[in-house]
């Protein structure tokens, strides 16, 4: 069971943080193809080195892994801020271009559409501005737009009803969308 190996792999057990890196190693590169996907041409981050980064985060530190999706929640969480960094430092280089982000569907995930490094950052930024008003409206966003997940599946993560994460989505993406569209700091 992925649950035991991830408490051994947090308690220092070598064989099974090895262990552990294969059974989660194909989801961590779904969600990375899934997070990479919408990226523009020439994005310099690779598939294999978010993965990486990610699982050496992950199995890395002393967790109390609870489940297999709380693991890839965080998962989801730990992709974001390495893309976030990664554009951040891109966008360091560069200096260039206003951010952009673009409005979010009824059925959004990462991937749907080309995001640009500006984009990204926007949208952390709105993200971390939702996070301080309602954390779990804004985990309810990273967890479907980042990771892919449907509401059934947040609903498990955050150990609420599945009408309550459908009115935390529909509430977030309407004041994202308010947020993009008057660039201002309405208030949740």
């Amino acid at each position: 069971m992925l649950t035991v190996l991830l408490a051994k792999a947090s308690d220092g057990d070598d064989g099974a943080r090895s262990e552990a890196y294969e059974q989660v190693y194909g989801e961590l590169r779904r969600l990375a193809q899934h997070l990479l996907a919408g990226e523009r041409a020439g994005h310099t981050l690779q598939t294999t080195a978010l993965v990486n980064e990610a699982a050496i985060k992950l199995l890395g530190q002393r967790a109390e892994w609870v489940n297999r999706e709380q693991f890839f929640a965080v998962a989801a969480t730990a992709m974001r801020r390495i893309l976030v960094d990664h554009a951040r430092a891109r966008a360091a280089v560069k200096r260039g271009g206003g951010a952009h982000a673009q409005p979010l569907s009824e059925n959004t995930p990462a991937g749907e559409g080309e995001i640009s490094l500006d984009e990204v950052l926007a949208l952390d930024e709105l993200l971390s501005r939702l996070e301080e008003k309602d954390a779990r409206k804004a985990r309810v966003v990273e967890l479907r737009y980042f990771a892919g997940m449907d509401e059934k599946q947040i609903a498990a993560v955050l150990g609420v009803a599945r009408s309550t994460v459908s009115a935390d989505w529909s509430f977030a993406r309407a004041w994202l969308a308010a947020q993009l569209r008057d660039g201002n700091d309405g208030d949740a």
